[in-house]
């Protein structure tokens, strides 16, 4: 065989071969959402209402709501906390977008939250693959926070 028709023949075979970057990039079996949940509530730090409610009275943490505009306006929101739609998180978070929300300092303390700690959680972890590294999330979400008896706004 020639060598330009062998290396041919490589190329070929190696297109034909899965890829090991996109293997690694698909799981081998698929998850729900309570799974992918519950792996990232084992990575991250999980407060309790309490926690938050002291973090909150220490100063410098932002609180991020990111729950959907109609939730809030539905079921209110802990005082001072800042709305960030989870749909726009990585682009707030971003100072490279356009979307960048100075809230978003990678120097301060920030706490997500969500409606029962399921979005937060893997907020989180997206947050850390940002690069923020003193970033947690409310556990059970404004469900905890209410059923705590502390309290919200409208």
């Amino acid at each position: 065989m020639k060598k330009s028709n062998f290396n041919i023949c490589c190329i070929v075979l190696a297109m034909m071969l899965p890829s090991p970057w996109l293997m690694a990039q698909v799981s081998q079996t698929p998850k729900s959402a309570k799974e992918l949940v519950t792996e990232a509530k084992k990575e991250i730090e999980n407060l309790t209402p309490q926690q938050v409610q002291d973090e909150l009275a220490k100063g410098n943490v932002v609180l991020i709501d990111i729950r959907e505009s109609e939730e809030l306006k539905q079921s209110g929101k802990i005082e001072g906390a800042i709305h960030a739609p989870r749909g726009m998180l990585e682009f707030y978070a971003d100072p490279a977008t356009p979307y960048f929300k100075p809230e978003f300092d990678k120097n301060k303390r920030i706490i997500l939250q969500c409606a029962s700690g399921g979005r937060s959680a893997l907020a989180v972890v997206t947050l850390k693959e940002m690069g923020f590294t003193n970033v947690a999330h409310l556990d059970g979400g404004l469900k905890a926070w209410k059923d705590s008896g502390k309290p919200v706004v409208k």
